[in-house]
């Protein structure tokens, strides 16, 4: 089994007018490359040239991100402001294995988003909120990941409201893995729910999983807070 690669991704926030309430940076990818027509966050893969001299993998992943926010929407983002969130490894099963930092960012300037309409085919300013409910709609389409950072930046209030909070506790890490309940249905499970250790979705207890329905997903969490 290949070791997963390093990547990196920066939620962008900005709330610019009350009205609109806090709203991320979501980008679409070309269909012909990873994560292809899904809408995602600016980021990528952790190039060699990321890495400092003391092969820090934090500041590689910092550069990276900012790299890619660069080269995706055409924003400068700054490294020091960035906030670790959570890290995420994909299952064994998958066929190209991103093992990617999560970080978060404000942004206090409205810069016009500049993609390129190759890699990047689309890009919007959306609340959490309702990007989840293009997601339930059919509208959009999200990776877990995304959809799991959406769900926690819904909870929280304006982008600074949201940067403290990341600030106030350890980033969370996701060791995923993907089984069926008795129903068939996908259900993508983590540390702290009563069926990761066995893999099996229908033991009873404990819960932080993402029911990956074709009606919506749905997360059931008793484990931890967000």
């Amino acid at each position: 089994m290949a070791p997963p690669i390093p990547a990196a991704t920066v939620v962008i926030l900005k709330d610019f007018g009350e009205a609109a309430g806090v709203e991320v940076l979501m980008l679409r990818k070309n269909s012909k490359i990873a994560f292809g027509g899904m809408w995602v966050f600016p980021g990528g893969r952790i190039d060699p040239e990321d890495y400092p001299a003391d092969g820090d993998v934090d500041v590689a992943a910092r550069n990276a991100a900012a790299r890619e926010t660069m080269e995706e929407a055409g924003l400068t983002a700054a490294i020091d402001d960035f906030v670790l969130f959570a890290h995420w490894t994909p299952p064994a099963t998958t066929p190209k294995r991103f093992a990617t930092w999560f970080f978060a960012t404000r942004t206090l300037i409205d810069e016009p988003i500049q993609i390129d309409g190759g890699e990047i085919l689309d890009h919007l300013w959306i609340n959490p909120a309702d990007a989840l409910a293009k997601h339930k709609a059919g509208e959009i389409d999200l990776a877990p990941p995304t959809w799991i950072t959406l769900y926690q930046l819904a909870l929280h209030g304006a982008g600074h409201e949201i940067i403290t909070h990341f600030e106030s506790q350890p980033h969370k890490v996701y060791q995923t893995r993907v089984v069926k309940n008795a129903q068939g249905v996908r259900v993508a499970l983590w540390q702290g729910d009563a069926g990761y250790e066995s893999s099996d979705a229908d033991v009873e207890g404990e819960r932080h999983r993402l029911v990956l329905a074709e009606t919506g997903f749905v997360f059931e969490n008793t484990a931890e807070t967000y």
